[in-house]
């Protein structure tokens, strides 16, 4: 059975729509990463015990690159057996998704990647189905 995969991406979630011969399976991805690691409100205490309450940049960041691993791995194992896919999202998760299917020598799957903002998943649906078959030339 031959699948095409479309996903839409950002480092909140992922929308996996997998066409296949049998129709279409829609899988949601939910990441524990709540948004570049910061400051609440990016202000910084002049209090002189701040450093306590406030976890070290480096302790933050690696944090949010775990968080960051674990989600990409579980969008790989989703996606690992299709044989087309396009990467579509509104910021940088595009990219250092490719950058870990390069890793696992996913990336020659890849048919594009695309910049878009935000879209319902009932438009992400259609647009993964028009892409394939625009290309299936159906």
């Amino acid at each position: 059975m031959r699948t095409k995969v479309g996903l839409w991406i950002d480092h909140r979630k992922a929308l996996i729509v997998a066409v296949t011969d049998k129709g279409e399976e829609i899988a949601l991805i939910i990441s524990k990463v709540d948004k570049q690691p910061g400051r609440s409100g990016g202000i910084r205490s002049t209090a002189s015990y701040e450093a306590q309450q406030v976890p070290a940049d480096d302790s933050r960041e690696r944090t949010f690159t775990g968080h960051l691993n674990i989600y990409y791995d579980a969008i790989i194992a989703c996606i690992r057996d299709a044989e087309s896919i396009l990467i579509f999202g509104p910021g940088e998760a595009k990219g250092e998704l490719k950058k870990r299917l390069k890793r696992n020598k996913l990336d020659g799957r890849i048919v594009g990647i695309e910049t878009v903002d935000k879209m319902t998943d009932s438009q992400i649906a259609e647009k993964v189905r028009k892409y394939f078959q625009e290309k299936s030339g159906g």
